[in-house]
């Protein structure tokens, strides 16, 4: 049967690439998803040490590992050329490189995933051939697709005047908190990355976790008009400009602030001194288990 470009098949619909696996691309290939095996879960690991003398064992920290996701179905082109260049998308799509993976469930869904299989792919007839390509992401995490973002000035105020009439006229003032808060609204924590914009001397940012602890992140640099410092609260690094890391003068103390399932954090953002153009920008994705 004939299809046309932007249809959905039946069933779950999953982007490998540009790949819309479980429905039609533009080249009018049909492309049906028949498995879609880990994205229920991610490998488990942890340690137990059995009990001397006694029933059971004592557990040890549990941990996700990597997810495995196997994807399999059948690819239905108009002819024997567009089917043939199908199949060497579906092995290109399935790259050596961290490739997205975006899952449309009620909520979509994605992760950064990568070959780790052998592509199968077999012609079954001129126009159809079925395929099976197994990818893995490091990251366990299942992220919201939509991307967060909250920014802030240092905190400060400005204005305000309080005129000293037998009945006090007031001028309000205008204040600038200096923190932002960031939801998550997953069942597994999330890890933001916290952007600082200079010009700022020696930037920090304070992260208040939902049980009101304090997480501080230091910074014992001096920024300039225009440079942008990226940390990455995941890979725990720190980027200046984007291509040169100043992880060493950066240090997390008490822990990174990291976005608890369900849990909110507020981070506060403070310097040696005050500078009207600095700005924190946190980035964040809810994250699933």
């Amino acid at each position: 049967m004939p299809y046309t470009a932007g249809d959905t098949l039946d069933g779950l619909q999953v982007f490998l690439g540009d790949i819309p696996l479980g429905g039609v691309d533009d080249a009018g290939v049909a492309w049906s998803l028949q498995t879609l095996e880990g994205w229920d879960s991610a490998e488990h690991r942890s340690e137990t040490q059995q009990r001397e003398g006694d029933h059971g064992a004592w557990l040890g920290p549990a941990y996700l590992g990597e997810r495995p996701i196997t994807l399999a179905g059948t690819i239905t082109a108009p002819d024997r050329g567009v089917l043939d260049d199908a199949t060497e998308r579906i092995r290109a799509a399935a790259a050596l490189t961290p490739t997205l993976l975006v899952v449309q469930e009620s909520r979509p869904k994605q992760a950064m995933v990568q070959r780790s299989g052998k592509p199968i792919v077999q012609y079954v007839t001129d126009r159809v051939a079925s395929y099976s390509v197994m990818v893995t992401a490091g990251d366990p995490r299942r992220y919201s697709t939509d991307l967060q973002q909250a920014s802030t000035a240092l905190p400060s105020t400005s204005g305000g005047l309080t005129v000293p009439y037998t009945l006090p006229y007031t001028i309000s003032a205008t204040t600038v908190a200096g923190q932002v808060t960031a939801l998550n609204e997953g069942t597994f924590d999330t890890r933001p990355t916290l952007t600082v914009t200079g010009p700022v001397s020696q930037p920090q940012i304070y992260g208040q976790m939902p049980d009101g602890s304090v997480r501080l992140v230091k910074c014992s640099l001096d920024l300039l008009d225009g440079d942008v410092l990226v940390i990455d609260t995941d890979m725990h690094t720190a980027v200046l400009n984007g291509n040169v890391s100043r992880r060493r003068f950066v240090s997390a103390p008490q822990g990174w602030p990291t976005i608890p399932a369900g849990g909110a954090v507020t981070y506060q953002f403070s310097s040696a001194a005050y500078s009207a153009p600095a700005l924190l920008t946190v980035r964040w994705r809810s994250a699933w288990m």
